[in-house]
């Protein structure tokens, strides 16, 4: 688990679409949902 992993989440609570978190953070929605899912993985919670 990294701080910009982290941010991304917050991003993505915050706006409750990941797409439109992507767009926000200007990375690839792909990319986004695997570091959600990483997160998920560390945390052991969907």
């Amino acid at each position: 688990m990294d701080l910009n992993s982290l941010r991304q989440f917050l991003v993505v609570a915050r706006l409750e679409h990941l797409s439109h978190a992507a767009d926000e953070l200007h990375v690839a929605q792909p990319s986004l949902s695997r570091t959600i899912a990483r997160l998920e993985s560390e945390l052991r919670t969907p």
